[in-house]
């Protein structure tokens, strides 16, 4: 039995980090929210108070208990969950303590897998809805970790969140109508309601919890704007230093300006996102900094919890179908593995159907399955891959699309995204620019902002309708991905014409706020990148701490 946070002294207590500042505190904290000048007459009856709960037997520990009443700690994890490699023929597995994006083995990506016999599991998913009754508590007012079961690899103590997955499913009647469907039969999942404007916290809530978990200091990412927004708000908050890779020209500025604002240290490349992601994914090894692109498997975990919002929406009645942009196919990879875990475990009947959408500019996903292409239980044709990025590669074709957050040409977690496909019997269709902006104008005509690659979904969608592959009375759910204001100049150009980001620039003037963070320009080398990071060489070979850190078993959670 353990004090309430709010029972406790706010004098620094031994092992646990001081909270503050603001409203949500993603890191265990036990101290008091009231200020540092509090009296100490009054810090003695908070802690008397809570004596006096404890002795005439009042449970304060019940807030940070699983289903069962036990509070699960790091070394219970760590017989839970583990990583495992997803090529059948290898299946290497590797401890949750390390941070890892490829199999050591044989260099295919990482899952995370779990010993369901070990963990403590919901008799049905309705057994979640307890937890709005406890909104209270950072986790279960998460809308990822109140999931917490279905991704047990970290102790309650250890994770960081912010309030992420606060989004809802919203019954798009009138825009369904407009599309042709039955009343009542499209839905949209909007993920522009997280804290940073779109879908990548779910995700990242995740993996920086993992990164706490194996003692990382520093995160990186390649981004075309949402993830680096992302890791930024996350690194400021928990106290890591954010590295952020963008590439020439390649991000929309509303999403630049997030991972600015939150103090990122950031690179802009020479190239594109292909190109920014093989560097950072170079220099994380070289110098030790925490991967936080979706190559991390504990990023798609996260992102699983997506699914499940929707099925709660739905009072756990799967639609037909599940729409969702097609990039570097992590959201897509994640959706399958939750509903191939829900299925497994019992806790769904009925798994939907699943529609990738690519951009024609970015379309590598649609013309390999549509050359024949399959997951095939595993056994991919890694030849007819490397003979497409041979090609790309000969003939120079580079993704280019309006919608710069799926603007991909090699996405890395292609292999997952064949196994979703199979998993939930999907298909992959392609848009056009025009047909994206068409749609993200119609979507907004009936009530919402996303930006343009979640209106992909609608128009594909569309296409889907016109070619009977989806009916109208099918109930479909749409993943908008990022909120409409993360890329205004797609906006603007639609309705006037006027392409911002064409417009001759005004030369820089000199910074002068005190927190100003220039971005800065640096060629696509190691050398030019350690400069710009304010290293040299001997930095090269410092490994991130690894091995699972131990949890205070009297580490609370501050309440908000």
């Amino acid at each position: 039995m353990i004090l309430p946070a709010w029972c406790r002294p706010s004098w620094p207590q031994p092992g646990v980090k001081r909270g503050g500042g603001g409203i949500l505190r993603s890191f265990p904290a036990g101290a008091s929210r009231t200020s540092g000048c509090q009296t100490g007459l009054l810090e003695l009856v908070r802690l008397a108070f809570g004596l006096v709960m404890m002795a005439v037997g009042w449970d304060t520990s019940c807030q940070h208990r699983r289903f069962d009443g036990k509070r699960i700690e790091s070394a219970a994890m760590k017989t839970i969950a583990f990583q495992k490699c997803m090529n059948p023929n290898c299946g290497s597995t590797f401890d949750v303590g390390e941070a890892l994006t490829a199999c050591r083995r044989c260099g295919e990506l990482l899952d995370i897998d779990y010993d369901w016999s070990k963990a403590e599991l919901p008799k049905t998913l309705r057994d979640f809805q307890s937890r709005w009754q406890n909104r209270r508590f950072p986790l279960d007012y998460s809308g990822v970790w109140r999931f917490r079961e279905l991704l047990p690899f970290a102790a309650d103590a250890m994770v960081c969140t912010i309030g992420e997955g606060q989004t809802f499913l919203q019954n798009a009647v009138c825009l369904g109508q407009k599309l042709g469907m039955w009343p009542g039969q499209l839905w949209l999942q909007y993920e522009g309601m997280n804290p940073s404007g779109s879908f990548k916290d779910n995700g990242m809530t995740a993996a920086f919890t993992h990164a706490r978990i194996v003692g990382a200091k520093r995160v990186a990412c390649a981004s075309t704007g949402n993830t680096s927004a992302s890791v930024a708000l996350y690194a400021s908050l928990n106290g890591f230093q954010g590295i952020v890779f963008i590439g020439s020209g390649k991000i929309a500025f509303g999403k630049l300006s997030q991972a600015l604002d939150y103090g990122a240290r950031t690179l802009q490349i020479e190239g594109d996102f292909d190109t920014c992601l093989a560097r950072v994914r170079q220099v994380s090894g070289q110098l030790g900094l925490y991967l936080m692109n979706s190559v991390n498997p504990f990023r798609l975990e996260g992102q699983k919890t997506i699914m499940y919002r929707v099925l709660e929406a739905l009072s756990w009645d799967a639609p037909d179908w599940i729409i969702v942009p097609g990039g570097n196919l992590g959201n897509c990879s994640a959706f399958g593995k939750a509903f191939q875990e829900l299925k497994a475990l019992g806790l769904l009947k009925r798994v939907p159907r699943l529609a990738i959408i690519n951009a024609t500019g970015a379309n590598t996903l649609c013309t390999l399955v549509d050359n024949g292409l399959k997951w095939n239980d595993g056994q991919v044709d890694d030849a007819a891959i490397v003979a497409h990025y041979a090609r790309m590669e000969k003939n120079n074709i580079h993704p280019h699309t309006i919608a710069s957050a799926i603007e991909i040409g090699r996405p890395v977690n292609l292999k997952k995204s064949l196994r979703a496909l199979a998993v939930m019997n999907g298909v992959v269709a392609q848009v056009t620019d025009e047909e994206i902006l068409e749609a993200k104008a119609l979507v907004g005509r009936f009530g919402f902002a996303c930006e343009p690659a979640s209106a992909a979904t609608i128009a594909g969608l569309k296409q889907l309708l016109t070619k009977q592959i989806i009916s109208r009375h099918e109930r479909v759910a749409c993943v908008l991905t990022g909120h409409g204001l993360k890329d205004p100049d797609a906006t603007v150009y639609y309705h006037t014409g006027i392409k911002t980001k064409d417009a001759r620039q005004p030369q820089p003037e000199p910074t002068w706020g005190r927190l100003a963070n220039k971005p800065i320009k640096v060629a696509d080398d190691l050398e030019a990148i350690l400069r710009g990071l304010g290293l040299d060489a001997s930095a090269i070979g410092n490994d991130v701490a690894t091995g699972y850190v131990a949890t205070p078993g009297d580490w609370p959670f501050v309440e908000y």
